[in-house]
């Protein structure tokens, strides 16, 4: 009878668990994507954003929130079934938050097409879905397990850093200043802006001692990490900015030397999605 008792607490407890890292997950969804679902730019890209490049993007988004669901997911994952399970519910979470906060704004109405609705909630789906995820690491108090003692593959260190990366531009991809700035920009101006990007990126992860940051051993060469983690995650970010700015059709007609810029541009944000990505998860 007591250990009848005692598994029943076991499963309520794991229940109850589950249930706060759903509200944590609607409210990370609130805070990390809610500049998005009140730009404009985001808006009207739900309506005229081709329909192969918003399913792309869904389809590149669904990997990423596993990877992230099997390293902090609503609750510890030992399975990547229960990864890919977490996964979905995070982009449930995403699409009921949409919904909710467009249609308290008035942005989504039953007036409007069900393909521009369907748009516009798909294409804010991915913030928020990542934002769901990401809020056991941001809002949680942990579980238990230590997530810095965790041994994590070079893969997966590129992964981390491609969804930091990708959450970053989402922000800024979709809005006219990327080109604007682009246009400004001289040659000189975009040399500055590479070393600037690869300087922070190096620096907030292994030289200003954040919490989460790297630490090189002392009998390792200061270069190694350059070579192996800042340079790749450089290369993942300006990578990730260049699909960004290909979804939401940024380019139009510019020349190719604009093209560069506006990915020289990107990426220096991306690149500090990236590098914030290897610091809090």
């Amino acid at each position: 009878m007591p250990e009848q008792t005692s598994s029943v607490e076991a499963e309520e407890g794991e229940a109850g668990g589950f249930v706060t890292g759903l509200a944590r997950g609607i409210a990370g969804a609130l805070f990390l994507a809610l500049p998005m679902l009140m730009t404009m730019e985001m808006w009207y890209l739900g309506f005229y954003i081709a329909r192969e490049r918003l399913l792309l993007l869904l389809l590149v988004n669904i990997p990423l929130l596993v990877l992230l669901a099997h390293r902090i997911g609503f609750e510890e994952t030992f399975t990547w079934r229960e990864a890919f399970r977490d996964a979905t519910i995070a982009y449930g979470i995403g699409i009921l938050t949409s919904a909710v906060v467009l249609a308290a704004l008035g942005i989504v109405g039953r007036d409007m097409p069900a393909s521009e609705i369907a748009g516009k909630l798909a294409l804010q789906s991915v913030p928020a879905s990542i934002g769901a995820m990401l809020a056991r690491s941001q809002l949680g108090q942990g579980t238990g397990q230590d997530d810095d003692e965790r041994e994590t593959p070079y893969h997966t260190e590129l992964l981390l850093m491609a969804t930091g990366a990708l959450f970053v531009s989402l922000n800024i991809a979709p809005t006219e200043e990327i080109m604007v700035l682009a246009y400004k920009m001289t040659a000189w101006h975009a040399m500055a802006v590479i070393l600037l990007s690869i300087g922070l990126m190096h620096g907030f992860v292994y030289a200003v001692s954040f919490i989460g940051g790297h630490e090189l051993q002392p009998e390792t060469p200061w270069w190694h990490a350059f070579v192996r983690f800042t340079l790749p995650g450089y290369i993942v970010a300006l990578s990730v900015s260049l699909f960004a700015l290909w979804i939401f059709e940024s380019f139009g007609d510019s020349s190719a030397t604009e093209m560069l810029h506006s990915l020289i541009v990107l990426g220096f944000p991306a690149s500090l999605g990236a590098a914030a990505a290897r610091l809090i998860l």
